[in-house]
């Protein structure tokens, strides 16, 4: 068997903290099978730990679901309650990569995600948007780095426990099972 070194341009291997205020965690659901809703969380966390090889890096993430917004404060409320996301009892998701691999010109990030007391595989495809300098760094701009991921992914929440199959007239599903996760991530660089 050969490796094959991965290189990505401008690739900085470190520690590396999500930026919540450039980040975005959303996702998008079918409505009555004649539309989709879509909406996102506020309050998440997470580590990158980029290695030498990009594939010997990982992440963790935790995301607060009291948080979500779908713009709909009644709605957001529902899936809140127990009959859905049931927060009080699970207040958070989190993530864990288990590795990372190539998948033709991009990558695939494996990992587990837990989610309403059931932990599953979930790979995500992941995009390195790019990395460069910190210019919100005050004291010296050169030292610090910012690096840009996206990774999108699909879950079915069904097999998480979360809400039901109930149905409409016409048989159509209320609710798809489906969910597709989309996730724009920067992160910044830790310096000493």
């Amino acid at each position: 068997m050969t490796t094959e070194l991965v290189e990505v341009p401008g690739y900085i291997a470190g520690t590396w903290t999500v930026d919540p205020v450039h980040s975005g965690v959303g996702f998008t659901i079918r409505h009555l099978m004649v539309s989709k809703v879509r909406g996102r969380f506020g309050t998440f966390e997470g580590t990158v730990v980029t290695g030498a090889d990009p594939l010997d890096s990982t992440v963790t993430a935790s995301v607060d679901l009291a948080s979500i917004d779908t713009g709909n404060a009644q709605r957001d409320e529902h899936v809140r309650s127990a009959d859905f996301l049931d927060v009080a009892t699970y207040p958070a998701m989190t993530y864990r990569s288990t590795g990372v691999r190539r998948d033709g010109g991009g990558f695939v990030l494996d990992g587990e995600l837990t989610l309403h007391g059931t932990t599953r595989p979930v790979p995500l495809a992941l995009e390195v948007e790019g990395f460069g300098p910190d210019p919100f760094r005050q004291d010296d701009p050169f030292k610090g780095a910012r690096a840009g991921f996206t990774a999108t992914g699909e879950i079915n929440r069904l097999e998480f426990g979360i809400g039901d199959r109930a149905t409409v007239p016409g048989g159509a599903l209320g609710l798809g099972e489906k969910v597709q996760i989309v996730l724009e991530i920067e992160a910044v660089l830790q310096t000493a």
